[in-house]
């Protein structure tokens, strides 16, 4: 008897297995391929827009994600730099081997978990429908309290390469998963088939990098674990940029009659925001050229990633269109890029604590919901792996706001909106983005990581001191006072008028184009002041950050506690939507099918209108 099983230890698994184990569960791990954990199936890199924003929530709540990427990372970049702080996101490429390695590293070191190569085939519930155990490819049952699902692409997975299709797991060479979907379904579960894809690797000894435009890392990265001192010495290679060209595009127009995306092999739904090459060309015809990046896929090996030419062509084709590349005219294909199909069970039938609402103590995790991506993936494993731990201790779970973290968002929207494309976290899917920057997921997330037992009482301290000294630096800047004979040199050199009185050192910072820095090194009393107030780098980066962007923070907390008053109140679970008459039809059906828990969740969801919502207001006050 176990108190947790995880089954999968893709990047949700592992997260999942690692939360549970470390709150204390007995954790069993089953995996088909114990040398495949965490393995980078598709892209070799971590992080990027919202992503790094995910990946960094990930580690201030005490998860491993983001320490394995800083040990093993090849190359560092923050990302939108010329933008604002919400859109700042930073973003490493890995060293895919080392990166498996670590985590399977970290899961046989940690306590309370036990491994198991095997396939989960089954689901056992009691007749109360709870969770007692799971059925493996063998036949043997294996009895637990909870259980966690990050099967991946791997339900019944069928691999297309042109008009080549078979079953497949996640690579060539990993097989499908049978029976588990048609189990769970057996039980009540809705499903669906979404499909996903990768490019082709190629031999990085074959590409003549004089006609690539170079990409190296930052001078200075930044690390993703806030527990990291400096990952400068991980900047160890660099990226390459090319395009396509309208030759390329003649080429692969060749291979449609060929596709299984134009002939209809492929019925499962793909990517919107990450299309294959042929699905671009297809959609885009007016455009001569799409961007290709070329990405080393570790130290040790040769193997590149070509980002950007996703692809289930012929593999012909695929080899005739990337010869015809600026800088891959003697390429060497290592192997084809291929589409891959399978089954999904709608997110809606999960609670926020991504407990399923059918069988009580099973959890869904990852692409098993419909997302796609590692960070998307291991934040719900994380979650999962929490809440399953809370559940059978009996302790309240842990639910994230939309207000409080990208995790939050990703969640909410899977258990609100209809999936029927792969989900990917976007700046844009977060109406909080200003206050949920990757620079303050610590600051915003690390007493939730505490209080689980993830994060360690001295860094819970830690980032409590830095936000005292946050409070005490601001304090001082908005009571000092700058006078005009040290600061008019600065003001005028950047376009302003000269001042004719003292001004706040905080109105100074406010100021378009005049860094905190440059104040301090204009005023030695303002500068004195905040060094005595305990200021550091980081500090001094929250605190110009908070001035600069007051007014719209301001206007977020607003709407944020508009909307979490909304989220404080619960709809009853046995609420009776069809004894609403005034509830229009698409309202009732909607809210039947999801089965809200919040007034907030219930106007979020598409098809609930705000005069259905007014109706469960009066409903919910009598």
């Amino acid at each position: 008897m176990y108190d947790v099983i995880v089954t999968g230890a893709g990047h949700a698994g592992c997260e999942a297995v690692l939360a549970a184990a470390r709150t204390g569960a007995a954790c069993l791990l089953i995996t088909s391929d114990l040398t495949a954990v965490a393995r980078m199936s598709c892209n070799p890199a971590i992080g990027g827009v919202a992503k790094g924003q995910i990946t960094r929530e990930i580690d201030a709540l005490g998860g491993e994600m983001a320490r394995a990427i800083d040990a093993t990372g090849i190359q560092f970049r923050l990302l939108n730099r010329s933008k604002g702080p919400a859109m700042h996101s930073p973003r490493a490429q890995a060293d895919k081997l080392l990166y498996s390695s670590y985590m399977r590293n970290m899961i046989e070191r940690q306590p309370n978990i036990s491994l198991m190569q095997d396939t989960v085939t089954g689901i056992i519930a009691d007749h109360n429908g709870r969770f007692s155990g799971v059925v493996v490819l063998s036949g043997r049952r294996i009895a637990a309290r909870a259980a966690i699902l990050t099967c991946g692409t791997f339900l019944n997975g069928r691999i297309h390469i042109g008009m080549q299709h078979f079953g497949g797991g996640r690579t060539l060479a990993e097989p499908p998963v049978s029976g588990l979907t048609e189990c769970l379904a057996g039980l009540g579960f809705s499903s669906g088939r979404l499909k996903t894809g990768t490019p082709p690797r190629i031999d990085a000894s074959s590409v003549d990098y004089a006609l690539l435009e170079e990409q190296p890392g930052d001078a200075e990265p930044v690390p993703f674990s806030f527990g990291s001192r400096s990952v400068r010495k991980r900047n160890l290679v660099s990226c390459y940029l090319t395009k396509t060209t309208e030759e390329t595009h003649t080429i692969l127009r060749k291979g449609f009659e060929r596709s299984p995306l134009f002939t209809g092999r492929i019925q499962g739904t793909g990517p919107r925001y990450c299309p294959s090459v042929e699905d671009k060309i297809f959609r885009f015809p007016e455009k001569t050229s799409h961007h290709i990046f070329l990405e080393p896929e570790g130290i040790d090996t040769r193997e590149m990633y070509v980002n950007g030419f996703s692809t289930s062509l012929p593999e012909d084709i695929q080899i005739e269109g990337l010869r015809s590349i600026p800088g891959l005219r003697h390429v060497r294909m290592i192997r084809p890029g291929y589409a891959i199909e399978y089954d999904f069970f709608h997110p809606f039938q999960l609670h926020p604590t991504l407990e399923t609402k059918l069988i009580e103590n099973l959890y869904f995790a990852g692409q098993i919901n419909g997302t796609s991506g590692y960070e998307e993936a291991a934040a719900q494993g994380l979650m999962a792996g929490i809440n399953a731990s809370l559940k059978i201790r009996s302790l309240p779970p842990l639910v994230l706001a939309r207000s409080e973290a990208y995790i939050g968002v990703l969640i909410d929207d899977l258990i609100t909106k209809d999936t029927s494309e792969p989900y990917r976290m976007f700046t844009s899917s977060a109406e909080h983005r200003l206050l949920l920057r990757h620079d303050n997921a610590d600051i915003r997330l690390c007493r939730h990581g505490a209080a689980t037992g993830l994060v360690p009482h001295e860094r819970h301290l830690e980032v409590l001191k830095m936000q005292e000294g946050i409070e005490r630096c601001l304090q001082r800047l908005h009571e000092l006072k700058a006078e005009p004979a040290e600061i008019n040199g600065l003001l005028e050199q950047k376009g302003f008028a000269p001042l004719t009185s003292p001004a706040k050192a905080s109105a100074i910072v406010k100021r378009p184009g005049i860094s905190l820095n440059e104040l301090l090194l204009c005023s030695g009393r303002v500068r004195e002041a905040l060094h005595a107030a305990g200021m550091d780098p980081r500090i001094a980066e929250q605190v110009e950050i908070s001035i600069k962007y007051e007014g719209y923070v301001k206007r977020e907390q607003l709407m944020n506690d508009r909307i979490a008053r909304l989220d404080r109140l619960a709809i009853p679970s046995n609420c009776d939507f069809d004894s609403l008459s005034a509830l229009s039809s698409e309202g009732r059906e909607k809210l039947k099918k999801h089965r809200p828990s919040t007034i907030g969740q219930a106007s979020r969801i598409l098809g609930v209108s705000p005069s259905d919502i007014s109706i469960l207001l009066i409903r919910l006050g009598r």
